[in-house]
């Protein structure tokens, strides 16, 4: 119902009540009346199911959920009485926020236009930005690039950088040219079965592991 009507919720309990059924439902009826009452007597006009919902289940007359049940129709028809007869709700008034006013003030319609568009675009931009802020976690891997994290127990993870990632691709470069078998062989030099460079007399210039030990460090 919209508007007000002159039929008073006393003759609907009382229509209600002769229905009969169990005693708890005619005293929870006679609760619900009184609470209703007490909330019109306060000068509310807000008779919807959450808002008396609150109010039984505060009052402990019942749960407030239970008004949303079909054995709660009588419930409802109370409550939608005392709504009616006191009428629709006063609309809420919207909150008058200071930009609102600001603009007020300004006379000319086409530039109060332009205002009102560009703070209701920075206000778009700010939440967008507090949704931002709220949902960012960045994390920052100070770690150098390529390192191992060795862990001990009982003690504090630590980076171990590998020999290999040590290397800027320039040295990289030159170690693998200079184990290579053509840069060897353009040389006169080539690689023993032990790892060893020798000249083509046969003679060592590089001891035993030298090629094995570039290897290691490239990692390869």
């Amino acid at each position: 119902m919209n508007g007000k009507t002159d039929i008073h919720p006393d003759a609907v309990l009382e229509a209600l009540l002769t229905k009969g059924g169990r005693s708890n439902r005619r005293a929870n009826l006679a609760k619900m009346h009184e609470l209703c009452r007490n909330h019109h007597e306060a000068g509310s006009r807000d008779f919807s199911l959450p808002t008396i919902g609150r109010l039984v289940e505060g009052d402990e007359i019942m749960k407030g959920r239970a008004l949303y049940n079909a054995q709660s129709a009588d419930y409802r028809v109370l409550i939608e009485a005392w709504g009616a007869y006191a009428g629709p709700p006063v609309p809420k008034q919207p909150k008058s926020l200071a930009s609102h006013e600001y603009l007020m003030r300004i006379e000319d319609p086409a530039i109060r236009s332009i205002m009102q568009a560009v703070i209701t675009e920075r206000d778009k931009l700010k939440a967008q930005l507090n949704v931002l802020k709220s949902n960012t976690y960045v994390t920052v891997d100070r770690r150098p690039q390529g390192a191992n994290i060795a862990a001990a127990p009982g003690m504090q993870p630590t980076a171990v950088l590998a020999m290999s990632a040590q290397l800027t691709p320039s040295e990289r470069e030159a170690l693998q040219r200079a184990i290579s078998p053509s840069y060897l062989e353009d040389r006169g030099l080539r690689e023993g079965s032990h790892g060893e460079i020798v000249n083509e007399r046969g003679r060592t210039v590089f001891e035993v592991g030298f090629a094995r030990a570039i290897r290691k460090v490239l990692g390869d």
